[in-house]
């Protein structure tokens, strides 16, 4: 089976000033090295701290930016290769504020149709107006809202109701894959509940692929099919959901679990709550990124990076001493 979207050694650096009375330029590597695929069908959640690179890569998977090194593959081609009008049918991006990724002064009818009729140009089929409307009318229903919604305003939707119409937007000129960069983050319990069950109930009806990045476990595990743990720009872990939350390989991995809430006692207080920050990215360790706040780390960590390793089929781990 041919992956929907796959990333090869990508990386991406940024040029940044080193502080107020420091105006030398600093590198800061955002991302480095990361490789995964996705599959019709599947869900690859990406979980980590906030700042170690998540929406960076997602922009990057999308098109929206460009990496500083290695490719992206949009269905075998790279993603320079398509023009924009090509990628709208192929590939969307649902973002984490529902409001900002709105345009307040265009009816949400008019936002919706937007990648409909991009997608219907590029094919060399434009679209009526009467056309648009009716089929934005039939995904907005899809989604959960009314069809005469399409004449409304951001303002006039709940939060909720602003980020089903996100989705719709997301999904109206059936693309393969669908970016979620903290899709749900912004909502309360019961809402992110309901549009999670609105993204499940989508891909099953679609054969959507889903990167869906987060930084809730439990949000994670109930969407993911595989699950890869991001660290300071770069891939500590990736395994499939049920085996990641069972037998996590990597001390970040298991801290991760140990500081998220639990309903099941048994599993309560497991694992070391990790001390201290994330190392910044205009000064990161020498050796494991890791090792300064991992409660395993030996002297081999400090002097030398780990390489992502196979443990078994589908479950690789960055760490000279895997758990």
């Amino acid at each position: 089976m041919e992956a929907l979207l796959e990333l090869r050694q990508v990386s991406r650096e940024f040029t940044v000033q080193r502080g107020l009375f420091d105006p030398r330029p600093a590198s800061v590597k955002a991302v480095s090295d990361v490789s995964f695929q996705l599959f019709p069908g599947e869900t690859l959640g990406l979980v980590g701290e906030s700042g170690c690179g998540k929406s960076t890569l997602a922009r990057m998977a999308v098109g929206l930016l460009p990496p500083s090194s290695g490719d992206v593959l949009l269905s075998g081609r790279p993603i320079g290769e398509w023009s924009a009008l090509e990628r709208a049918s192929r590939i969307q991006m649902v973002f984490q504020d529902p409001f900002s990724s709105l345009d307040p002064r265009q009816s949400v009818g008019a936002g919706i149709a937007e990648p409909l009729r991009l997608a219907a140009k590029a094919a060399g089929r434009p679209l009526s107006r009467t056309e648009w409307r009716e089929k934005v009318r039939d995904v907005l229903v899809r989604v959960g809202l009314q069809g005469e919604h399409l004449d409304r305003y951001p303002h006039e939707f709940s939060g909720g109701q602003r980020q089903r119409v996100a989705v719709a937007r997301a999904i109206v000129a059936g693309p393969g894959v669908v970016v979620c960069d903290e899709p749900v983050s912004a909502l309360d319990a019961s809402v992110q509940a309901q549009v999670l069950n609105l993204l499940k109930d989508m891909q099953q009806n679609m054969g959507l692929g889903y990167l869906f990045i987060s930084h809730d476990l439990g949000v994670i595990g109930f969407m993911s099919d595989r699950v890869a743990v991001m660290y300071l720009g770069r891939l500590v872990e990736v395994a499939g959901c049920d085996e990641l939350f069972s037998h996590a390989a990597h001390p970040y991995t298991e801290a991760l679990m140990a500081a998220a809430p639990s309903r099941d006692p048994s599993r309560r207080g497991r694992g070391q709550i990790l001390s201290g920050e994330m190392p910044s990215p205009l000064s990161p360790p020498e050796g494991c990124a890791f090792h300064p706040r991992c409660p395993h780390a030996k002297p081999l960590c400090r002097e030398e990076e780990p390489p992502l390793v196979q443990l078994n089929q589908g479950h690789a781990v960055r760490c000279h001493f895997p758990l």
